[in-house]
């Protein structure tokens, strides 16, 4: 399979890249761990959902951040973005650089789209200053920002265990596909998705994925996170139950939500049923 979703226009030293979504195809919570993480077992599988980000060093030495299209509810020093350019700044002294970020990924969704911006940062600079690291020790550092943003080194499917940074190659292609994500406007934090949780093995493991086709997942793939969310946000499950009924071949909950997805053979053109919600399809 080839490495996706990692288009750049590299005018060094200016560079813009496109960081994309990702998708959990199931989400097992199997056990509370001593350090008050949990161990989870799914597999993330990247699509070509889009923030777009820039990078241009700065001339007159002082650092900016802009942030356009959707909000973020974090201030500057608490972007993933800012983070991951003063983590390599302080390690090799980088010199300031000006950062713009148009938000297309909507955050608080499960997503992954904060994890991917600040993970794009981190190889954008690599690359920009010719720092020399490798995609281990990337995914090292990467691992200091967020749990997900290891992932979106490689960015490609992977089954993620441990806290999600331990990952291991997938032989899952979903090529062909066609992925539509919804997402209500609600913002679900990870405190809230873990709350109530209680950690035990699914039906079906997703590292069992690659024994079945998608057709198959139904009913024996699931999200446990649905368990918890689905009964206090009744629309996510009824978002679910409109992309079977729209004839999905798998749908789930992402992540920790709120975004909610279909797989489909075909493109199903379903924007005009999810009025007044983010929605977005594209073909894997």
């Amino acid at each position: 399979m080839l490495l996706i979703f990692t288009r750049v226009i590299n005018l060094q030293p200016q560079m813009i890249t496109y960081p994309n979504a990702k998708i959990n195809l199931g989400l097992n919570i199997t056990r509370k761990r001593a350090d008050g993480y949990h161990d989870i077992v799914s597999v993330l599988y990247p699509v070509p959902l889009c923030d777009e980000l820039g990078i241009i060093i700065a001339g007159d030495d002082k650092f900016s951040f802009v942030s356009t299209g959707l909000k973020i509810e974090c201030g500057e020093a608490d972007n993933l973005c800012v983070q991951a350019y003063q983590l390599l700044k302080n390690r090799f002294g980088l010199p300031a650089i000006k950062m713009k970020l148009k938000k297309i990924i909507p955050s608080g969704a499960g997503l992954g789209g904060g994890s991917a911006d600040a993970a794009f940062v981190l190889r954008m600079l690599n690359e920009i200053f010719t720092l020399g690291l490798e995609s281990d020790e990337l995914k090292e550092l990467s691992a200091l920002l967020g749990m997900d943003c290891p992932f979106f080194i490689d960015n490609v499917p992977a089954l993620a265990t441990g806290r999600g940074d331990i990952l291991k190659p997938a032989g899952i292609d979903l090529g062909g596909h066609t992925v539509c994500i919804v997402r209500p406007d609600i913002h679900i934090s990870t405190s809230e998705a873990y709350a109530g949780i209680t950690p035990h093995a699914g039906d079906l493991s997703p590292a069992a994925l690659t024994d079945f086709s998608p057709s198959a997942w139904k009913g024996i793939l699931k999200n446990q996170f649905e368990d918890t969310l689905f009964p206090v946000y009744p629309v996510l499950e009824e978002l679910k139950t409109t992309f079977y009924d729209s004839g999905a071949v798998y749908a789930s909950l992402s992540g920790s939500g709120s975004a909610v997805y279909g797989i489909f053979t075909s493109a199903p053109k379903l924007k005009a049923k999810f009025a007044g919600m983010f929605y977005w399809e594209g073909e894997v």
